[in-house]
């Protein structure tokens, strides 16, 4: 599968290996299958396990469907086309009580960020929408050209830890009153106006970063999941977390210690060797987290 060229390379690929698969048979949950990197790798090697796969992203169905690298481990998975929060209920219907094991690598696809007539990038033309799944109405458009001073200030200091929200937030209420603001190079060149370039850092990156997590609501989505491990793992079951971030990473280290029927397998963060960061660069901010289910 070409997963480097077209969505990346899936991280620690054998570490999620390694903590992730207890059971030689079962289902496993991908929560999130993108190019299906995570997915491939474990159905290759462990021939008697199948995979359930969430995407909320469409495109990413599609690809599923006609991706001939699939085609011989296909008839052991299952496509769920759904935000991964939804995970009890796409169980229920499948008729599946329980799973094997776990993962949810949380890093948001290449593949996404870098179609800009998506709207996620700030090295385009396109029209601010940022939604993963393009069923639902919320866009970044509307936030930014509808919510408060104080909302969109709340939004990029929570989410994105942006030091100047609130002269970036001022900036954006006195533009639109002009004019909407329409495309991402509009209000990158509007954050430009407040923050400067430091390094290889685009100043715009936290605010874009913080819009993409609120519109897709993903540190909700996220703590929905951590609230149905306990009722979907069965025994001896592992949940692997792959976080990018630490408003993630701090949910997931937070949920795992307060789950009563489960136990942290790693005190400490695993974390990608040098060799993995050498070759790929965007493992350098993975952090796993693994916690297994000790009894119903």
């Amino acid at each position: 599968m070409d997963t480097e060229n077209d969505y990346h390379k899936p991280v620690m690929l054998n570490e999620t290996d390694k903590y992730l698969i207890t059971s030689l048979s079962g289902y496993y949950v991908d929560c999130t299958f993108g190019g299906g990197g995570h997915s491939l790798f474990l159905l290759n090697k462990h021939k008697n396990i199948k995979i359930i796969a969430f995407d909320q992203d469409e495109t990413s169905l599609k690809r599923f469907e006609t991706n001939p690298n699939l085609t011989s481990v296909k008839d052991r998975i299952i496509f769920c086309n759904d935000n991964f929060r939804n995970i009890e209920k796409n169980l229920k219907d499948l008729n599946i009580p329980k799973i094997s094991g776990l993962l949810a690598d949380l890093g948001v696809s290449s593949k996404q960020l870098d179609d800009k007539s998506r709207g996620f990038s700030f090295n385009s033309d396109a029209v601010l929408d940022m939604r993963m799944d393009k069923r639902q109405t919320l866009s970044a458009y509307e936030a930014v050209n509808t919510f408060s001073k104080e909302k969109l200030e709340r939004i990029f200091f929570e989410y994105g830890e942006e030091s100047f929200a609130r002269q970036i937030a001022q900036k954006i209420v006195d533009t639109r009153i002009k004019t909407n603001i329409k495309t991402c190079n509009q209000l990158k060149d509007i954050i430009c106006t407040v923050k400067y370039s430091k390094g290889n850092i685009n100043p715009a990156t936290k605010v874009f970063q913080a819009l993409r997590i609120y519109v897709n609501d993903e540190l909700g989505s996220l703590k929905d999941l951590l609230n149905s491990l306990e009722n979907i793992l069965e025994p001896k079951a592992r949940a692997v977390i792959i976080s990018y971030h630490s408003l993630e990473d701090r949910i997931v280290k937070q949920s795992f210690k307060a789950a009563q029927t489960l136990k942290i397998i790693n005190k400490k963060v695993i974390t990608a060797t040098e060799e993995e960061i050498k070759n790929n660069p965007r493992s350098r901010s993975a952090k796993i987290r693994v916690s297994e289910k000790i009894y119903e």
